[in-house]
Parts: C-alpha cells; sequence; structure tokens
C-alpha cells in the first residue's frame, strides 16, 4: 500500500515501449500493475536487442527498461479461457492500458462499452500511433515514424537539410507519461463521479503538444522553425560551444548572465551587435567564434570552475555511464537497486519523482514471462471472494 496510487491495480494489455512505460509510472507510484502477455514469447520488446543479458544471453534489457514494479501473466487473448480471465481481471481493475492499433481491442471481444459493462468504474486509457479517429486514425505508429510525421525531427539535427531522430525513443515516451497523468486525473474524477472514462493519447499528439515555442513561431509568427544544431532557437549565447579539450555547454538565458560570460572571455557586451538578445542572435554566428576564440585557451575544467563561481549556468556532455556513476543522479533516487530472478541483484533507472515523507518504498524488477500467473490467481480468487 505504499504511493499515492498504492490501493489502485491497472491490467496492463499493452507492449512494446509507450503504453509499458505509462504502466511502470503508475507502478512506480505505488500501483499493483498486471502484465499480460501472450504465452509465446510475451511483449515483443523481450527479443529487442542488443544488448542481451543472463547466463543465457536470452535477457532483453529494453524489457527492462519498460516493465519494473510489474507482474507478469500468460494469457492467449484468442482463447475462450483467455478472455474469461481478463473479464474477471477488468471486473477487479481500476485501470486498463492498451496500446492496439485502433479497433483490436473491439475485434478481441472488448469494446470499450462491453469494458464498462464489467466495470463501470474502470479507467481505460488507449494510445495510438496518430489517434484514435481521423483520416489516418487506423495507421500504425512506431517512434521515428511518431517524430518524422510530428515535425520533431524536422528541428532536430546540424540544419534543415539534415533532419535527426532524437536519440531517446522520445515520442513513445511522451505518449507513456502523457497517458500516466491523464490516468490519474480520470481517478481523481472518479472520486466525484464514481464513474471511469476512457484516457487516449497517441504518439502524434505527445510530441506536437511538446512543440511549445516551436509550435507558436509558426502559429503566431508565421515562420517555420529548423534544425539549429547544438543552439537555442531563440536564445544566445546557448548551446555547445568547443574549449581546449572538447565541448562544453553555457546558458546565457538573461542580460546577466551574459555579462558575466563576456566578462569571462574578455569580449565587450556593449559592443551593438552584441547588446542584446534579439541582436546576438542576429549575428550567433559571429557570436560563437568570438567565444570559441576565447574559450580554446583552457580546458572544460577550467571553464567549468569558473562559470560556476560567476553563476552562468553550464555543464559538461557526459556519456550514460558518466550520467550513472555521477553523485548527483544517485542522490536524486534516479538508480534503483531490484533483484531479478536470474540476473540476481541489478540497478535500473528509476522514478523521475520524490515524495516527501514517503520512505520505505521498494522496487521489483521486470518479470519472466508468465512469473506471476499462480500469484495474480490467488490475488483474484481472494479478491472475488
Amino acid at each position: 500500500m505504499l504511493g499515492p496510487l498504492g490501493d489502485i491495480v491497472v491490467l496492463d494489455l499493452s507492449r512494446a515501449l509507450a503504453g509499458p512505460h505509462a504502466a511502470q509510472m503508475l507502478g512506480d507510484l505505488g500501483a499493483r500493475v498486471i502484465k499480460v502477455e501472450h504465452p509465446d514469447g510475451g511483449d515483443e520488446s523481450r527479443g529487442w536487442g542488443p544488448p542481451f543479458v543472463g547466463p543465457d544471453h536470452e535477457i532483453s534489457t529494453y524489457f527492462l527498461a519498460a516493465n519494473r514494479n510489474k507482474q507478469s501473466i500468460a494469457v492467449d487473448l484468442k482463447s475462450p479461457e483467455g478472455k474469461e480471465l481478463i473479464e474477471r481481471l477488468v471486473a477487479q481493475s481500476d485501470v486498463l492500458v492498451e496500446n492496439f492499433r485502433t479497433g483490436v481491442l473491439d475485434r478481441l471481444g472488448f469494446p470499450v462499452a462491453r469494458l464498462h459493462e464489467l466495470n463501470p468504474r474502470l479507467v481505460v486509457l488507449s494510445i495510438t500511433g496518430f489517434g484514435h479517429d481521423g483520416p489516418e486514425g487506423g495507421r500504425p505508429g512506431y517512434d521515428q515514424i511518431a517524430q518524422g510525421e510530428a515535425g520533431l525531427m524536422s528541428l532536430t539535427g546540424p540544419s534543415r537539410d539534415e533532419p535527426y531522430r532524437v536519440g531517446a525513443s522520445v515520442a513513445d515516451l511522451l505518449a507513456g507519461i502523457h497517458g500516466a497523468y491523464g490516468v490519474v486525473a480520470a481517478l481523481y474524477e472518479r472520486e466525484r463521479t464514481g464513474k471511469g472514462r476512457v484516457v487516449r493519447t497517441s504518439l502524434l499528439a505527445a510530441v506536437t503538444g511538446v512543440h511549445s515555442y516551436h509550435g507558436t513561431a509558426w502559429t503566431v509568427g508565421g515562420q517555420v522553425p529548423g534544425a539549429n544544431g547544438n543552439h537555442h532557437a531563440s536564445i544566445a549565447p546557448y548551446g555547445a560551444f568547443r574549449c581546449a579539450d572538447g565541448m562544453l555547454q553555457i546558458a546565457a538565458a538573461n542580460e546577466v548572465q551574459w555579462k558575466k560570460v563576456a566578462s569571462l572571455l574578455d569580449i565587450d557586451p556593449h559592443i551593438a551587435k552584441y547588446a542584446t538578445n534579439r541582436e546576438r542572435f542576429a549575428h550567433r554566428d559571429e557570436l560563437i567564434a568570438d567565444m570559441e576564440k576565447a574559450l580554446a585557451a583552457h580546458d572544460r575544467a577550467h571553464w567549468l570552475a569558473r562559470l560556476g563561481e560567476a553563476g552562468v549556468p553550464a555543464g559538461a556532455i557526459r556519456s550514460l555511464d558518466e550520467v550513472y556513476a555521477w553523485e548527483q543522479t544517485r542522490s536524486q533516487g534516479l538508480l534503483v537497486e531490484v533483484d531479478h530472478p536470474v540476473l540476481g541483484t541489478i540497478e535500473l533507472p528509476g522514478p523521475p519523482l520524490r515524495f516527501d515523507g514517503l520512505t520505505g518504498m521498494t522496487h521489483t524488477a521486470p518479470p519472466a514471462l508468465g512469473q506471476h500467473d499462480g500469484d495474480v490467481l490467488r490475488w483474484l480468487e481472494e479478491r472475488e471472494r
């Protein structure tokens, strides 16, 4: 019962990344998450790699990333026995998560009307690629396709002519995040109404939903934004700069910070072309060249120390092994230790939320396929009694 959602049961019918990430977030908040997988291979992400780990190199680290704090049961949704078990679980659950293509859940015999007939209080989270309706609502959606279709790739990369995908699967992950917070809102509403509802999001909606100032540049300003490489689309200086032994990042988001940077690098902050952010952005290439000429005199450690002393936001560009070795990362609970049935004690990337006064909450390892068949059946029978 630890965690804000300690009395909530989530039935996770999803697979791959967007849906499992949403369900994992709910599990991080204390919910009991029952992951339903096909007996033949389970969630397809169990086969995604490299890397694979374990004695026989059969465990996907991809799967491990999205399925902590869950119980796994193996169920064939197309069999009469499987359908009956899902009906029983739906009746005892608070949330159902699915990311099938539009219409698949209906064809399996579980349209929304049937789900709410079984359990009027059920909150259903449905994640699709491009939305459940509209002229292209039935399209299958994968992360990189959505990054391109939703404009993110046009904003990423060294120039407008070289669109890049974001290295992380942000379309999937953002859809999961939006879905989880939509579920929490629907659960709060249920306290007033006594009824569940359907929460819908998509990879398209998730990426479009974080366009932010890039979106208003077009919708209000009439300008189509493009890729700016490692520099900000509206602020200068704000980006990655070369120094004697590599690159560091500097973000001078206001005039006070800019004057501190200029002082450190012996640049006159009052000359016309650098006097305001508008002018600095218009002359950004010249500004970068002037800054890098000065930065070339010393290494990153020197400049990060000097910038830190001056109170200017700056930082290194870390590889992932450096991130997870960094004491600041560990101090924020961003690594959790779990006991895996095959791998033993392992560390996983941890949840991004912390709650004051909530101590003693433990996390469980991503499950083996069907690991909790017996446990879930016993729990279900007890609930039904």
